[in-house]
């Protein structure tokens, strides 16, 4: 993990801006639903730590990836659906934390009332208690004490109406506190079932993980060779776009890749005009060339189609303050802990590793001039000059947020992804490309 130091102005990490409370809800609220988010997720978590993958359940995925078919594309086509999978559980991880929160929060609303009415309370039951234990005088049995009994009968009319308003609000109460733990129970059961799935999706991944790393035309040494280079070409650079531009000149996997694309690319511009509709219309349906090299659509064609590339709330959005004077370069997203990282599109892996305190790194280059930069995650599963589909998994979360100099004034101990596309070696704006909508904002929705 990286020390907190002074970030280039290059390309300021993720921080969270100051930004005004969404004004359908009072801050008041916003801060109070915000805290149970948090002992919500805190409480998850110790759930999660005592879960376990049963040992036969392990061997029965073991069985599973030994009878896959080996070849390149179906590994990487489990691994596409594996993400999913996990992508999925992970939202319903967090749809039970968001549903726990609200829970709680009303919980704690009717004990407010409950503890607020005490007094009133206490005086309806030692009412009714003293009425069970002297009950007024009956007119017909008793006619010497009429005057007692008409007393007796003005006072009732008076005061049982108040009391009976008491007693059925204070049995609604109860009544909505058990329901309310009920329901927090059986979230936390589903919860609980999802995290045990996700545990069985995290073992068929880190398996199907080590099946493709197999798969790898380079030798242990070739691999120990670039990976020395890629650091030295780090260490001595002075910005991304100088790291990026040396590593495609230099690193030989890279390059070799980045030929072999643009052949691709030459190849498809000779195709006849039929021929390239209906590579489109392939695509277009979903079932993209799986042997490609090269990105199956235009990155510059993709707005509004891509997915976050990992589960998670908006912190900061591109051109908002980092937290050290400076507009954000890109887009920060507070994940769970040990989420998945997916390709957000396809492309070509240009570096992947440690880069000055940012933590671990990936760069993709996904055509057209773009490169997409992703850092904050604790474990990068894949190598450089390796070409991955859009959804294929690359890296996963840690367990807290990677420490750098402007992401001090972030309000969340939880990981943080940050995610910045350049063109031509420029920052852009990458909103118009997510499909995903930007809301539920960790802190502070604007």
């Amino acid at each position: 993990m990286a020390q907190a130091q002074t970030a280039p102005t290059e390309m300021p990490p993720p921080a969270n801006p100051s930004q005004p409370a969404a004004p359908s809800q009072p801050a008041s609220a916003v801060d109070a639903l915000e805290s149970k988010r948090d002992q919500s997720r805190v409480e998850l978590e110790e759930l999660s730590k005592t879960l376990s993958l049963s040992s036969e359940k392990a061997k029965s995925i073991e069985a599973a990836i030994a009878d896959l078919d080996k070849s390149s594309t179906s590994l990487r086509q489990a691994l596409i659906e594996s993400a999913a999978r996990r992508r999925t559980l992970e939202a319903a991880i967090k749809g039970s934390e968001e549903r726990l929160a609200g829970l709680r929060l009303k919980e704690d609303g009717i004990r407010a009332s409950l503890r607020e009415r005490r007094g009133v309370l206490a005086e309806v039951l030692a009412a009714l208690q003293r009425m069970g234990r002297n009950p007024p005088p009956a007119l017909l049995v008793t006619p010497d004490d009429a005057l007692a009994s008409v007393r007796s009968a003005i006072l009732l009319g008076a005061v049982v109406p108040g009391m009976r308003a008491e007693a059925v609000r204070l049995m609604g109460d109860l009544t909505s506190l058990a329901d309310l733990q009920t329901q927090v129970l059986a979230e936390k059961t589903k919860a609980s079932e999802a995290m045990t799935s996700s545990l069985e999706e995290d073992r068929r991944m880190d398996l199907l993980l080590a099946e493709n790393d197999k798969q790898s035309r380079m030798s242990a040494s070739q691999l120990a060779a670039e990976r020395r280079r890629s650091e030295e070409l780090a260490g001595r650079a002075t910005s991304l776009e100088g790291l990026i531009q040396s590593l495609q000149s230099d690193i030989s996997s890279v390059r070799e890749a980045m030929e072999r694309a643009r052949r691709e690319e030459d190849r498809r511009q000779q195709l006849t005009v039929e021929e390239r509709e209906k590579a489109r219309e392939l695509a277009e349906s979903g079932v993209p060339d799986k042997n490609r090299i090269a990105p199956a659509y235009a990155f510059s064609s993709l707005r509004q189609k891509l997915g976050y590339p990992v589960e998670g709330d908006v912190l900061r959005a591109f051109g908002e303050p980092d937290g050290t004077d400076h507009p954000a370069r890109g887009l920060t997203l507070a994940a769970s802990a040990g989420a998945v990282v997916t390709a957000p599109a396809d492309g070509l892996v240009v570096f992947a590793g440690a880069f000055r305190s940012y933590g671990q790194m990936i760069i993709l280059n996904v055509g057209d001039g773009y490169h997409v930069v992703l850092t904050g995650m604790d474990k990068v599963s894949v190598r450089q000059g390796k070409f991955v589909f859009s959804g294929e998994p690359i890296a996963a979360m840690g367990e807290k947020r990677v420490a750098s100099a402007t992401a001090l004034a972030l309000e969340t101990d939880r990981p943080t992804l940050y995610i910045e596309f350049r063109k031509d070696g420029t920052p852009v704006d990458s909103k118009p490309w997510w499909v995903t909508k930007e809301t539920g904002r960790a802190r502070n929705d604007s």
